[in-house]
């Protein structure tokens, strides 16, 4: 009964429309329950999604997922890229009813018998020139650009309303090699983010990092200091068009 009455009021709020999922999101119900003590902040653009959770206290990371999604007017579709929380639900598609109210999305379905409601508030639809899903396709090392193709195996970095998430993984053997993300700003050639969660060291959350940054031939030219302060020089490419399943 607190479900049904939860959605009712949250549909009182606002006739009910369609809306652009891109853009930042944050949980704040699961099943009624408000959610205090965990952040979970997922990200939509160009047809991906990504989500990063970490405990409030402590910044210890949980778990995080992503993949493609498909939204045909309330039929709400994930197919699953990466899931830490399990790994064997990698490659599978799961099928949701999304509703839009009063800027807030009501995703339900029903798993194992069970009732599955969660509300997720906009963060931000902010965009900028980084505002894409990138593949990483190139790192310099001693001056010399090295390319790759990303196949199974890649590192996919979604940036859009003011946050990221970087995850690398491998979708064929359903390995998980890492995640971060945080907030993030992109101007006049500076990307500047700062980390609020690192599935490898939760001590990292916080820092902020500075690079340079360059859009050359539609890539992202992205150099700097990493998180472990060592030199970097990336290409990062708009993933449809550089990642062929």
């Amino acid at each position: 009964m607190k479900l049904i009455l939860l959605i009712a009021v949250l549909a009182c709020c606002s006739q009910l429309q369609a809306q652009n999922l891109e853009g930042a999101w944050k949980l704040t119900h699961q099943n009624g329950e408000a959610i205090t003590d965990r952040e979970y902040i997922k990200i939509y653009q160009d047809g991906y999604f990504a989500f990063g959770a970490k405990e409030i206290a402590g910044n210890k990371f949980l778990y995080a997922g992503g993949g493609p999604f498909d939204l045909d007017q309330t039929t709400y579709t994930e197919q699953l890229d990466f899931l830490t929380l399990d790994p064997e639900q990698v490659g599978t598609t799961n099928r949701y009813t999304l509703d839009f109210a009063n800027n807030r999305m009501v995703i339900s379905t029903r798993i194992k018998g069970e009732d599955l409601i969660e509300i997720w508030e906009k963060v931000s639809a902010d965009k900028d020139d980084l505002t894409r899903n990138w593949v990483i396709t190139g790192r310099k090392r001693d001056g010399k650009l090295s390319e790759m193709t990303p196949g199974a195996r890649r590192t996919v970095k979604i940036l859009s309303g003011g946050r990221f998430q970087w995850i690398a993984f491998n979708s064929e053997t359903k390995e998980f090699s890492g995640t971060g993300g945080g907030t993030y700003e992109a101007r006049d050639g500076t990307y500047t983010e700062t980390i609020t969660f690192f599935s490898r060291d939760d001590s990292r959350v916080g820092a902020e990092l500075n690079f340079d940054y360059e859009i050359i031939d539609g890539k992202w030219h992205h150099s700097g200091l990493s998180s472990t302060g060592n030199p970097i020089y990336e290409v990062w490419s708009p993933y449809e068009e550089a990642y062929r399943p």
